[in-house]
């Protein structure tokens, strides 16, 4: 769940119907290059390039590949053909069977192993953590689109003010039977649109693929990530791959829900979700909200990226990464200026699946944690558990590797014991860069992150690191209160910042308030100044 705001004028915010000329970053509408037919095992594609639509724009043509030719020997003086190899003889078989049922039984089949698994393997009653009428209540629950509205104005809007206020956050397109978790929600944005002293309103989903996709089925197909555990996960799973083998699922286009975070860059609005490509969204003259597509950087965005890339105020560069369950399991890699994205730097040194969801920059380096919560794929996937978790053993550390650096040589690993920062505040270099000043929410218990969140205590801390000694040299705690989602004026990101906003969560993450605080108050002082 994040939030950008903007104070400029309109044009910047790309508010024009039609989409701007093609740049490296530029929305245009798709087109078919590159056309290339080939026989393939099950079929040739035509494949449309960044931005990716969030249609399914590939068009696929059956095709009935000749047998590859098998290896021949003399036996008496003829040439004697080897049976080919049992692999192909089940594809075969496969693949016949697939012939003789309808997709539309091959789709009620599927729909009907989802609500078995719902009825009579997954546990009831639910755990609260993943029971949608415990997680959907309250301010939780799901709501509908909204057109462009003009809001009532009490008292008077400043003239100067010309802009917008955009919100993202997870809102289901149907109502889950099965273990849903709050982070499961599909993409919504919330916008508020102010010019001329007056204000509209306007939410819409994100039209990821993925949501077009249960839209046309008209019930969820796609398995809930974060509450994939048990045998009921291992089982939706299995019918999740069920549903790709027959052809009802694409996974060229993503599982992605773009419901994480948002991002202008180079003048363009990105939904993102960790695990997939950006979503390019526009604001239209009358403040609605449209979906462009889904995002590659001209291709050379082969996975998914971290939904809080970092943009640089005074170069303009981005910096980011991303993660996941196959070694190498942390991959840095900037994008330039003009939107040309560098190749993956690969960290080896990130030794097991860990949970990294943001980073932090400094004016010469990158910064990445490495918590105690872990991937655990191999328990998702044999429905032993959750698909992350915590090792109490492991002893958090922080990495740091120079912004522009070509390889992980350089990059410096320094434990920090106890600390289990999602989200970074800000970072900067201090003492011609011997010194690195980082501020994060520390989570503590760590544990229960992901099925008691309400027992969650995010500590704000400041962590000093000397890098030529290569250990932490300071370290306080800059408040008592319970904050997150910290943000700072966006023109100090990676500098020496003195204040920042934070949400008060009462409990996590339901926001009751908000705090300024003030980093140069004296050590040992709570460093909020204004609730």
């Amino acid at each position: 769940m994040d939030a950008i705001s903007f104070h400029a004028p309109f044009p910047r915010l790309n508010l024009s119907s039609t989409p701007p000329k093609a740049t490296p970053f530029a929305i245009t509408l798709p087109i078919i290059t590159n056309i290339r037919l080939e026989r393939r095992p099950y079929q040739t594609q035509l494949t449309t390039h960044s931005p990716t639509n969030t249609t399914d724009t590939t068009a696929l043509i059956e095709a009935t590949p000749s047998p590859p030719p098998h290896s021949t020997e003399p036996v008496n003086g003829k040439q004697r053909k080897e049976p080919p190899p049992p692999l192909e003889n089940a594809a075969r078989t496969v693949r016949q069977l697939y012939k003789l049922v309808p997709s539309c039984l091959r789709v009620m089949l599927c729909n009907a192993l989802d609500d078995l698994i719902s009825n009579f393997v997954e546990p009831h009653p639910l755990q609260s953590s993943v029971n949608p009428k415990d997680v959907l209540a309250g301010n939780y629950a799901p709501i509908g689109e909204m057109p462009p509205t003009k809001c009532t104005v009490e008292g008077q809007l400043p003239s100067c003010l010309d802009g917008a206020y955009i919100r993202n956050g997870p809102n289901p397109q149907f109502i889950p039977k099965a273990a849903y978790h709050l982070f499961d929600g599909d993409g919504m944005l919330h916008a508020i649109q102010i010019s001329g002293g007056q204000a509209t309103f306007c939410s819409r989903f994100i039209r990821t693929y993925r949501f077009t996709k249960e839209e046309e089925a008209g019930l969820p197909i796609y398995p809930n990530f974060f509450a994939l555990a048990g045998v009921a996960g291992f089982m939706r799973l299995a019918v999740f791959v069920v549903r790709v083998l027959t052809g009802q699922i694409n996974l060229v286009h993503g599982v992605g829900l773009a419901n994480t975070a948002l991002a202008f860059m180079n003048n363009t609005i990105m939904a993102l979700w960790e695990s997939d490509f950006p979503y390019a969204m526009q604001l239209t003259p009358d403040g609605d909200v449209e979906t462009i597509g889904r995002w590659d950087f001209g291709g050379k965005l082969r996975m998914g990226m971290t939904a809080h890339p970092k943009v640089d105020p005074v170069t303009g560069e981005v910096f980011a990464f991303r993660y996941g369950p196959i070694s190498p399991f942390l991959n840095y890699f900037r994008i330039g200026v003009d939107g040309t994205k560098q190749p993956d730097i690969p960290i080896f040194s990130f030794q097991q699946p860990s949970f990294v969801h943001d980073l932090a920059i400094t004016e010469r380096y990158a910064i990445f944690p490495d918590m105690q919560i872990v991937m655990k794929p191999l328990a998702m996937f044999t429905g032993m558990g959750p698909p992350m978790g915590c090792e109490a053993r492991k002893v958090p550390r922080v990495g740091i590797i120079p912004r522009y650096a070509t390889d992980e040589s350089e990059m410096k690993w320094i434990e920090v014991p106890g600390f289990n920062f999602v989200h970074s505040v800000n970072a900067w270099d201090e003492k011609g860069g011997e010194e690195v000043v980082l501020v994060a929410a520390n989570i503590v218990p760590v544990e229960h992150i992901l099925e008691r969140m309400d027992l969650l205590h995010c500590c704000l801390e400041m962590v000093r690191i000397n890098l030529r000694e290569g250990k932490v040299v300071g370290r306080r705690a800059l408040s008592r209160k319970n904050l997150e989602w910290g943000v700072i004026n966006p023109k100090f990101l990676g500098r020496k910042s003195r204040y920042a906003f934070m949400a008060i969560l009462d409990p996590m993450i339901k926001v009751s308030g908000i705090v300024k605080l003030d980093f140069d108050r004296a050590s040992g002082e709570d460093c909020v100044v204004a609730t």
